[in-house]
């Protein structure tokens, strides 16, 4: 005889939609020829210190917040830039302040940091 299966069991213990709840993407882009770039503007020092206070703040899980390095993502007139999705909401930061500040207000908490917003417009 074949064990049977409760449908409601594997629903209850199936993942969510996403496997993290939040993803943010650093640009860490450098080109070639002196083009101005994201690295130009210490994103690496960036993406590093996000990913640092992530992991200090207990975010850095499945369900929770994943921190990833990305390259370009032609918004090189806006930048330094990263992204946050499920949302699709991008920021232009100059500093560690800001990368605090997003951990805190939209990370941890899901509040968008409307003064570090993208304007739409900038693209490359």
């Amino acid at each position: 005889m074949t064990p049977t299966r409760d449908p409601g069991a594997a629903s209850a213990a199936a993942p969510s939609a996403s496997y993290y709840e939040r993803h943010i993407f650093f640009c860490l882009n450098q080109r070639d020829g002196g083009e101005d770039s994201c690295a130009n503007h210490k994103a690496k020092e960036a993406y590093e210190r996000c990913k640092s206070q992530v992991k200090a703040a207990g975010l850095s899980a499945p369900g929770q917040v994943r921190v990833n390095q990305a390259g370009c993502l032609n918004r090189c007139a806006a930048g330094p830039v990263a992204v946050v999705y499920p949302e699709a909401v991008w920021y232009s930061y100059v500093d560690a302040h800001d990368i605090d500040e997003i951990v805190e207000s939209h990370l941890k908490n899901g509040q968008v940091v409307e003064r570090l917003r993208t304007p739409a417009h900038l693209g490359r």
